[in-house]
This record gives C-alpha cells, sequence and structure tokens, in this order.
C-alpha cells in the first residue's frame, strides 16, 4: 500500500522522468464553441512531452521518447523541444505524417479530434532501454497502447521498469477513437492497472472505460483491477484519492479557466515534481493541483511556469509541507 502521508523511495539516478509517447501539434480554435471556428491556431503537444517540459522548468530532470515526421510540423515540433532546452536525441523522424489533435476551445471538457501516423512508430531500442534504468519514474498514456509498434515497446517498458524499480505512472486517457475499429481498446487498458504505481483517471475517462457511473463506484473498478495509487479528478469538484485503505477528497486550487487544454498534464507535473522534491504524496498530490490551476489561467497546453515552491506559495500551499 502507498500511504498518502509517505514519501516515496526513488531510486539515486542521473534522471527524475521519463516521458514516453505522443508527440503532437494541437490545433486549437481560436474561438469557443463546437468547430464553427473560423480559424484554428497551432500549438506544441501531446501529454507526455507537455509534462516533461513541464517538470523540467519547475525545477526536476526530465526526457522523452517519441516519434515525429519529417515535415514541416515535425519540425515546428523539434524546434519547440530545442527552445525548452530539451534533449531531442530519443525523438525519432519517420516517413509518417506528423500526429495531430483539433480540439475546440473549452472551459469544459475539449471535444478532440485525432489525426495519427507517425506517433506511434516506437521501437524499444538501446537510447530507450538506457534512459529507461537511468530513470526514477516513466509516465506513459493510452496514446503508445493504442497501436503497434508503441504498444509492444510500452509492453517491454513496463517489464523492465518493475525489474529495475523505476516507479510508473499511467494517464488512463482512453478514447476508443484511438484504436483500431473492432478492438476492445477498455480491456486492453483495464489489463494494464495492475502493472503500475500511479493511475490518475478524469470522470470522463472512467467513464469511457467502464461506462457512466458514480466517482466512488469509479474508484473501486480502478481499486478491484488492483490499482495502487488512484487519483480520479472530477473538474471543479476536485479529486477523490485512494490506496485501498484510505479515501481522501482533495479540493481545487483553480479560481479562473481560460482554458482546460493540457489541464491533466499540469496536475501530473505537479506531482511529479513533488514527489522528486520529496514532498508526501498527500503534498505531491496538493502540487498536482496547484500547477494545473495556474495552468488553467492560459491558453494552450504548455505555459511557462516557475518553479514548484513559488506555485505552491501562489496557492497558498507552503504550509504543511513535508519532505524526505
Amino acid at each position: 500500500m502507498i500511504g498518502l502521508d509517505e514519501c516515496m523511495k526513488l531510486e539515486n539516478r542521473s534522471n527524475d522522468l521519463l516521458a514516453i509517447g505522443e508527440l503532437l501539434v494541437d490545433m486549437i480554435s481560436n474561438e469557443y464553441g463546437d468547430y464553427l471556428s473560423d480559424g484554428y491556431t497551432r500549438f506544441f503537444g501531446g501529454a507526455p512531452s507537455n509534462i516533461a517540459i513541464n517538470v523540467n522548468r519547475m525545477g526536476i530532470r526530465s526526457r522523452i521518447v517519441s516519434a515525429v515526421g519529417e515535415d514541416g510540423f515535425g519540425t515546428f515540433l523539434l524546434n519547440r523541444l530545442d527552445e525548452a532546452g530539451m534533449d531531442t536525441r530519443g525523438v525519432r523522424r519517420v516517413n509518417e505524417a506528423t500526429s495531430m489533435v483539433v480540439v475546440n476551445k473549452s472551459k469544459g471538457t475539449p471535444v478532440p479530434i485525432f489525426y495519427r501516423a507517425a506517433d506511434f512508430q516506437l521501437s524499444f531500442d538501446a537510447t530507450l532501454a538506457e534512459w529507461l534504468h537511468n530513470s526514477k519514474i516513466v509516465h506513459f498514456s493510452c496514446w503508445p497502447l493504442s497501436r503497434q509498434p508503441a504498444r509492444e515497446t510500452l509492453e517491454k517498458v513496463i517489464v523492465e521498469a518493475r525489474k529495475h524499480g523505476v516507479l510508473i505512472g499511467f494517464d488512463p486517457n482512453f478514447h476508443k477513437m484511438i484504436w483500431q475499429p473492432g478492438e476492445d481498446g477498455a480491456a486492453y487498458v483495464q489489463s494494464i492497472i495492475p502493472q503500475v504505481d500511479f493511475i490518475k483517471p478524469s470522470k470522463d475517462d472512467a467513464d469511457r472505460l467502464f461506462g457512466e457511473a458514480s466517482a466512488e463506484e469509479h474508484l473501486q473498478h480502478f481499486l478491484a483491477l488492483g490499482a495502487r495509487l488512484v487519483i480520479l479528478t472530477l473538474g471543479e469538484e476536485g479529486a477523490l484519492v485512494s490506496n485501498g485503505q484510505e479515501t481522501v477528497r482533495f479540493a481545487t486550487c483553480a479560481t479562473k479557466v481560460v482554458d482546460t487544454t493540457g489541464a491533466g498534464d499540469a496536475f501530473w507535473s505537479g506531482f511529479y515534481t513533488g514527489l522528486v522534491k520529496g514532498y508526501t504524496l498527500r503534498e505531491a498530490i496538493k502540487s498536482g493541483f496547484a500547477v494545473s490551476a495556474y495552468k488553467l489561467k492560459y491558453h494552450g497546453a504548455i505555459v511557462e511556469l516557475p518553479a514548484l515552491g513559488a506555485i505552491r506559495e501562489q496557492y497558498g500551499l507552503e504550509e504543511g509541507e513535508r519532505f524526505a
């Protein structure tokens, strides 16, 4: 059991977080609404890459493994990584179009349209093996699990991570549209849940995986499958968190919502940074809410983040922090 008032025991390694998976172009509408906008703006996107950049800006070390096309969008994404000071050696350029998500600007849950080609062209090569073995935490989402060869690559990553004491974070951002027609993607995602250390579904994710149910019922769905720590986010209602023996409700820190794109990535970013900096799980979760609230005030999935301590102080979270 992972105690909420305990600090995680992390291996002493050269890299803190390894993020594996989709590197995308987010085309976000210039106006609020359901695809009625006359224009869209191109943004850097992809949850793992968003998280890797965020945590690097807040003071911990990160690396990215992904794939983009040999096209202008791929160059755009690599240039943004370079500008953010990220190591791009783990990003393959492949003979496929760079993947894209088109989304309406929203103050609620945005509705995406997916265009995929390059993002799932991942292989378990020497660079990935070396970076994984030298990392404290590895993170991935449903995207690379939904297509081959990335799925086989992530299955190897899970085995190697558990063998070498690398903590595993999994974002079960399940969308039926990213899976091949006729495949039971929900069943496959459910099979991954007992193999990871942290899982952070939203209420919408849980509804897509299990069918509509209450937050409390969904929490039990994840725990029954063997989840070690579930952080079930509920939008403006905060989150329900459980380790199987203790269930705690957390309040959101958000006071202003401009754009929800990337809010979940921001939460993961604050959570991981808090863990690496030695916060208890409870305080790391609060850090996730603080970083998410900070991001919600701005457009796009990536914003300029200050150090984690400055964000925590802005949201009144300094009191009660605990370090390893």
